[in-house]
C-alpha cells in the first residue's frame, strides 16, 4: 500500500510553516466535515490524519524521514482527544481547539497569551474640517465625544475604591468557563472567558456605584487632536485607544478624517503652493515688481521679467509647504495670466497702432 502524501492532502509545500499548515487544515475541515452539506467523511478523516502528523514536530520529523510515524497505538486501539468533540463516528481532533477551527459557526478563539479571550472596544470614526492654512502648518483641535469610557471613579476595575478583590464564583477563580453544547456538528465542549470577571478570576467585594461594577460608563469625553503640518485632504489620523472602552478589555481606536477648506488664492500640488497672478500687458512687456501675500500673511515681492508670456511660471523657492526634518520646503509657483484690456482710449489705440507698425 502506497504511503499517503500528507503535504499533498493539505495542499501545502514541504517547507510550509505551522501557521500555513493550520490554515490549510481549517479550510479543509470546514469543507469536508460530514455533518455539513457536501461533506466527505473519508476526506475529512484523511485531512485530520495529515494535520495530526504535520502539526507535531516529532511526528513530522519521523514522517519526513521514514514516510510514516511511530505513534505507539496498536491495532484496534482507540485514541482519546482533548477537544471534547464527540460528533461523527469518533473521529477526533487531538490538541485542536474547535472554537478556533469552527469559530465562525459557534464562536470561540482566544487572543491573549494566557488563553483568555481579550475583548476590544468599538472603533469610532469622525470627520473634522480645517482651514487650508491649518493643513499646511498644523493645528490642534478639541472635540467632545459621547462614548463608552473607563469609569473615572474606579479606573476601570469595577471595584469601589479601597475595597478588596475576591475569587470569582462563576469560574472558581480560573477566568474561564467550560460548557457543553450541541450543534449539527455533534456534541462539543467550549471554553470561553468568564463574562463576570472578564478572565481575571477575581471580582470586587463591593462594586463601584457610578459604573455598577462594570468598569466602563457612557459619558462625554474631550479629546485633543494634534493635526500634523502638511496633511492632505482626505487623509485619516488614528488615535490608538481613544475609541470606545469595553469591560475587562482594551479600548478601540479613534479615526479622524480630515477635510480641508479651499483657499481663495492658493492650492496645493505636493509640497508646492500654486497661485495665478494677473499681470498687465504693459508690465508683461516692460517688466515690473508685484507684491503678493504668502500663506503665512507676509508680503512678498515678485519680479516680473520683461517679455514674460501667458502661462509662464515664476518660482519663489522654499516659500511653500514646510517640510521640517525631511528636506527642503516646497516652493510658491506663480502662473502668469496676462490681462488683455477690453476697452482702449483713443490715445492707447494710437500708441498700440504705432507699436504694430514696428512689428510688435
Amino acid at each position: 500500500m502506497a504511503e499517503k502524501d500528507f503535504y499533498n492532502i493539505l495542499g501545502v509545500d514541504r517547507k510550509a510553516g505551522k501557521d500555513d499548515i493550520k490554515k490549510a487544515f481549517h479550510k479543509l475541515a470546514h469543507q469536508y466535515h460530514p455533518d455539513k452539506k457536501g461533506g466527505n467523511e473519508a476526506k475529512f478523516k484523511e485531512v485530520n490524519e495529515a494535520y495530526q502528523t504535520l502539526s507535531d514536530d516529532t511526528k513530522r520529523r519521523e514522517y519526513d524521514t521514514y514516510g510514516h510515524t511511530f505513534n505507539g497505538a496498536g491495532p484496534g486501539q482507540q485514541q482519546r482527544y482533548a477537544s471534547g468533540f464527540e460528533g461523527f463516528g469518533g473521529a477526533g481532533f487531538e490538541g485542536v481547539d474547535l472554537g478556533d477551527i469552527f469559530g465562525d459557526l459557534f464562536g470561540g478563539g482566544y487572543a491573549s497569551a494566557n488563553g483568555n479571550r481579550v475583548e476590544r472596544g468599538r472603533d469610532i470614526s469622525i470627520d473634522i474640517e480645517i482651514s487650508f492654512e491649518e493643513s499646511i502648518y498644523g493645528t490642534q483641535r478639541k472635540v467632545l465625544l459621547g462614548k463608552t469610557s473607563l469609569c473615572d471613579t474606579c479606573s476601570g476595575t469595577g471595584a469601589k475604591p479601597g475595597t478588596k478583590q475576591k475569587k470569582c464564583a462563576t469560574c472558581n477563580g480560573k477566568g474561564r468557563v467550560t460548557e457543553m453544547r450541541r450543534s449539527f456538528l455533534g456534541n462539543f465542549s467550549t471554553t470561553h472567558t468568564c463574562t463576570l470577571c472578564g478572565g481575571k478570576g477575581e471580582v470586587p467585594e463591593e462594586k463601584c456605584k457610578p459604573c455598577g461594577g462594570v468598569g466602563v460608563i457612557k459619558k462625554q469625553e474631550e479629546i485633543t487632536i494634534n493635526v500634523p503640518p502638511g496633511i492632505n485632504m482626505g487623509e485619516m489620523l488614528r488615535m490608538s485607544g481613544k475609541g470606545e472602552a469595553v469591560a475587562h478589555g482594551i479600548p478601540g481606536d479613534l479615526y479622524i478624517k480630515i477635510h480641508v477648506k479651499p483657499h481663495a488664492v492658493y492650492h496645493r500640488e505636493g509640497n508646492n503652493l500654486v497661485m495665478t497672478l494677473d499681470v498687465k500687458l504693459s508690465d508683461a512687456l516692460l517688466g515690473a515688481v508685484y507684491k503678493i501675500t504668502s500663506l503665512d500673511g507676509k508680503p512678498v515681492e515678485v519680479k516680473i521679467p520683461e517679455g514674460v508670456k501667458f502661462g509662464d511660471t515664476l518660482r519663489l523657492k522654499e516659500r511653500g509647504v514646510p517640510n521640517p526634518g525631511r528636506g527642503r520646503s516646497g516652493d510658491i509657483l506663480i502662473h502668469v495670466n496676462i490681462k488683455t484690456p477690453t476697452r482702449l482710449s483713443a490715445k492707447a489705440k494710437k500708441m498700440i497702432d504705432e507699436l504694430r507698425g514696428e512689428g510688435i
